[in-house]
């Protein structure tokens, strides 16, 4: 009976009782979403345009990041350090689709996928050989970033609004709109949507594969660094960045593997979801620290009963 009280009428009354706590958990789960949404793009903009599961997206977040690190380390000034850290990301780009994925053309795609945790393992030894293998702060105030937080009261609570964390949503936000107009209101970015809805039409009608290949990693390049900077400035610049970065499979298995919308869906209702379940069921019933493994069981369920995710296309084939 107790058991049934702390699953059904506890945590509803505890948020009744208590606005501001539940205002608390959502604002930290909407941040960790915007996050998780983020990585999760670039993992489906990979996918939808070579049919390839990106393994090497989390370790991508972790070199940006040391990069980053790393060039203001040698002196570079921070803004300059990001431009720069952007032309490494698409010379990392254009290397991949030359020297991993073009000779690859045509593979099984087991094949394609073996190459990605390849290039994950290289850059996990060539980050670890240019900048060792030690935590590093990332350079937040350099940045610019606000670290200051702001206090509101709501119903006589309390309710804290770190401004990093207000700069990760904003910054978030406009990054996915901006992705999205490129993705529908561009040449590149339409040839990128074809590509994904049908690789023999968009093949046939010209729409070069290799610059395709080399745009999108660029672009997963692009959402790397900008999550490296915020986990980074969260959490510090270390190798442990890529475990974050993969809870974003879950919001690929909740969303679809194929679905931007699903990416970004899913990622914002796991990251409030988890925080939710964490803090009025987990932490009550089962002591805590369930962010480790709700993402996962929660899309699991939903893969139980619609394994397309719930935005992706139900593949029907015809023997």
């Amino acid at each position: 009976m107790d058991l049934l009280r702390d699953i059904f009428i506890n945590p509803f009354v505890e948020m009744a009782a208590m606005p501001d706590l539940f205002l608390q958990t959502l604002w930290e789960g909407l941040v960790s979403g915007v996050l998780y949404a983020l990585i999760a793009l670039g993992f489906v903009l990979i996918f939808r345009s070579s049919r390839i599961f990106n393994f090497a997206q989390g370790i991508m977040v972790v070199f940006a990041a040391l990069t980053l690190v790393g060039l203001y380390a040698y002196g570079i000034p921070a803004w300059i350090a990001v431009l720069l850290t952007l032309g490494v990301m698409f010379v990392l780009a254009v290397s991949i689709e030359r020297v991993v994925l073009r000779p690859l053309v045509g593979q099984p795609d087991i094949i394609l996928f073996m190459a990605t945790i390849g290039v994950s393992l290289f850059l996990i030894g060539l980050g670890e050989i240019i900048f060792g293998g030690e935590n590093k702060q990332m350079i937040t105030s350099e940045l610019g970033i606000p670290t200051g937080e702001t206090l509101l009261e709501p119903w006589g609570g309390l309710l804290i609004l770190p401004h990093l964390d207000i700069t990760v949503v904003v910054v978030g936000g406009v990054l996915v709109a901006a992705l999205l107009a490129f993705l529908n209101y561009t040449k590149m970015g339409r040839a990128i949507r074809a590509l994904g809805d049908d690789h023999q039409a968009a093949l046939s009608v010209g729409i070069s594969l290799q610059t395709i290949w080399v745009l999108v990693w660029f672009i997963a390049g692009i959402i790397a660094l900008v999550t490296g900077i915020a986990w980074g400035a969260r959490a510090g610049v270390s190798f442990a960045l890529e475990v974050i970065a993969y809870k974003a499979l879950p919001v690929l298995m909740l969303g679809g593997l194929e679905s931007i919308t699903g990416a970004i869906v899913g990622g914002l209702m796991i990251g409030i979801l988890e925080k939710l379940f964490d803090g009025y069921w987990g932490y009550p019933i089962l002591g805590g620290n369930t962010e480790t493994w709700f993402a996962f069981v929660l899309a699991l369920i939903v893969l139980l009963f619609r394994p397309q995710g719930l935005f992706g296309e139900r593949i029907i084939e015809r023997v």
